[in-house]
């Protein structure tokens, strides 16, 4: 069977996110959930964060990006991913979670 090239991309997030041991899962939305979520939501050493999908030139649209913007001002982390840029997911992660500031307790 055939994948769709976003497919390929979320396919292969998924096996960077196995290899750091980040937890993951798949938002339905479907007329359930709520529209616009990330492709991909997940945690990763105490760092919440929303990936989105993308092959090729594809673009993010409002409701996406809204939500993304959200998380983000939320204290998490987002990230739009293609085949150009998924094998940065790692080191990105490393980067963000060594960035945070520690906590004040």
């Amino acid at each position: 069977m055939a994948r769709t090239p976003e497919a390929k991309v979320k396919k292969k997030v998924t096996q960077h996110l196995k290899t750091l041991g980040a937890y993951y899962f798949y938002p339905v939305t479907g007329g359930i959930g709520r529209s616009g979520v990330p492709d991909i939501v997940a945690c990763y050493k105490g760092l919440f964060f929303g990936i989105e999908c993308k092959a090729g030139k594809g673009k993010l649209t409002a409701l996406q990006q809204k939500n993304l913007d959200d998380i983000k001002a939320a204290g998490g982390a987002d990230m739009v991913v293609n085949e150009n840029n998924v094998d940065d997911i790692p080191s990105m992660l490393k980067f963000w979670v060594a960035a945070r500031p520690g906590d004040a307790t």
